[in-house]
């Protein structure tokens, strides 16, 4: 009887081979049943185990990257109450990208995990199946190593949140605005509005100019004989009257500004540095309207803001040279400290023509 069930059931028979062939003693129904009946209904409960556990994953999944991305907004903006809309949407958005490429993973791993059990109902032998896996996997590698460089820094550049869609970032050669983020390229658009393609494996440093929040800094030069704590009031007050403006709306200041003071001497004028900090990427917007506004405000006051100024001279070594000897004036000695002519080339040409004749 057993071996008559071995034959019918293999030697691992199911409790439905075994009640029908005890049932009806007949090894070709009793097989039948257990090949077109039995096995199916076990391919059927793997697909259903299958979308059950994937649906649970990409539950668990979005619950926790959402979860994590916004308490890495909370800490980076320092506590709750700090974290600006902008920081909340940001993390919400980086979370999506890494919600959709985890979920892509764990679809891969449980329907590939799944199909080796359904092949393993059909007596389908998994070792040859490993075996050219493990080949195909080795010839893939060899030929994707850049592909998989990519998508591996593309994932690290999204978990650190290095920067994301709408940032203003300097990648290297490439400066301008993120318009797209994915595993394998970053797309980003210059200030000439042309649209670059870079593979994910090719950024190699980062600087991000409007992550979280941004700051204008701007040094205006003044002339030597300015009262530079007066033009610091003025600059100050323009940067305040600006930080109030309501019908200014190109950009917008966060924190009060601050004039930093002197910043350099140089040999033009003196430079006096003044910092506001805005929105992401509204510093350009900001930057602009104060250079406008400081101007004017300057040129009202009567403070002038330096320019590069040329002082040139002729040089005569020998004053007594014939008149054959003198320079040219083309290729006179010229020395000079930098725009606006003191002499022009005919007051040059004067004085030499000025000079005594000795024969």
């Amino acid at each position: 009887m057993i071996a008559q069930i071995d034959q019918a059931c293999g030697s691992d028979p199911g409790l439905l081979c075994e009640f029908i062939f005890e049932q009806t003693e007949s090894e070709q129904l009793a097989s039948f049943f257990d090949t077109w009946l039995l096995v199916p209904i076990r391919v059927l409960v793997i697909l259903v185990l299958a979308v059950v556990i994937l649906q649970l994953l990409r539950f668990f999944i979005r619950t926790g990257v959402t979860s994590l991305a916004k308490t890495s907004a909370h800490r980076i903006a320092r506590s709750e109450d700090d974290a600006t809309p902008v920081t909340i949407e940001r993390a919400l958005r980086r979370a999506e990208t890494l919600i959709a490429v985890i979920q892509s993973l764990a679809t891969v791993v449980v329907w590939v995990t799944a199909v080796f059990f359904i092949l393993n109902e059909f007596q389908v032998s998994l070792g040859p199946l490993f075996a050219g896996a493990g080949v195909l996997g080795i010839v893939i590698g060899f030929g994707a190593q850049r592909v998989v460089a990519d998508f591996l820094s593309g994932f690290f550049m999204l978990f650190e949140d290095q920067f994301g869609v709408g940032d203003v970032v300097d990648l290297g050669e490439v400066t301008g605005r993120v318009e797209d983020v994915s595993l394998r390229t970053t797309t980003v658009r210059d200030v000439n509005g042309t649209v670059w393609h870079i593979r994910n494996s090719e950024i190699t440093r980062v600087a991000n100019k409007s992550q979280l929040w941004s700051r204008a800094v701007i040094d205006v030069n003044v002339a030597y004989d300015t009262d530079l704590r007066r033009a610091e009031g003025i600059i100050q007050r323009v940067a305040d009257n600006l930080w109030h403006d309501k019908s200014f709306t190109k950009g917008q200041i966060i924190d009060a500004p601050e004039v930093w003071g002197v910043e350099d001497l140089g040999a033009d004028g003196v430079s006096i540095r003044l910092v506001v900090k805005t929105d992401p990427a509204e510093q350009f917007a900001v930057a602009r309207e104060l250079r406008l506004r400081i101007k004017e405000a300057l040129e009202e006051a009567g403070i002038e803001m330096p320019f590069q100024q040329r002082t040139i001279w002729l040089r005569q070594d020998d004053t007594h040279v014939k008149r054959s000897e003198r320079p040219d004036v083309e290729t006179a000695p010229i020395r000079s400290s930098s725009m606006t002519n003191e002499f022009s080339i005919s007051e040059i040409a004067e004085e030499v023509n000025k000079q005594p004749n000795v024969e």
